[in-house]
């Protein structure tokens, strides 16, 4: 008898399909791999642009904004965060072409903006202004590399992490192995 093949995850690891009684929680925290590197770049563009009116204008729900779009990113992908649908659905697509870049990375930065906008927030609202403000300033900085330069410092760390083997090379095999890149 013929064994069935399950679906495979995103790291090649069978993914149990959702069945009609349940909810298939891998599906909804999914994160898109590979991604579009121009989206990315938008993405981080328009995150620069809400981070300097939060900063200019001392706005403390403008970080809880911001926190709150790192997060739903992290946890869903582009599918819930209004300037992620933004970028990806209306704005890249206008670019033309995509460039499709490993997803893991650009999960792993994601989630250095949630870390950095979280802790600003909570420094903000204990009256901790001025940390708060030099999180966000440091946020600024690295949306402002991926945005204009392309480069992902939170991608970045990600390689290094995998290469000193604190992140597993089976999360990301084409961040892993240079014959799976597409240049």
């Amino acid at each position: 008898m013929k064994k069935a093949k399950l679906p495979q995850g995103p790291v090649g690891e069978p993914v149990a399909a959702a069945s009609s009684a349940g909810v298939d929680w891998r599906a909804v925290f999914a994160f898109p791999n590979p991604v579009n590197e121009y989206a990315a770049r938008i993405t981080a563009g328009l995150v620069v642009v809400v981070a300097v009116g939060t900063l200019l204008t001392g706005f403390g729900w403008g970080l809880v904004a911001l926190a709150v779009g790192f997060w739903l990113r992290v946890l869903f992908g582009p599918r819930i965060s209004p300037i992620a649908l933004l970028s990806v659905k209306v704005l890249a697509p206008r670019i033309g072409h995509a460039k499709l870049v490993p997803g893991p990375p650009k999960r792993f930065a994601q989630g250095i903006g949630a870390a950095l906008t979280s802790a600003a927030v909570v420094l903000f609202f204990v009256g901790l202004e001025p940390g708060a403000w030099v999180l966000l300033a440091l946020l600024i900085v690295a949306a402002s590399l991926e945005a204009f330069v392309g480069f992902c410092l939170g991608c970045a760390i990600f390689g290094l992490l995998q290469r000193c083997g604190l992140i597993p090379a089976e999360i990301c095999e084409a961040c892993n192995n240079i014959s799976l890149r597409r240049l």
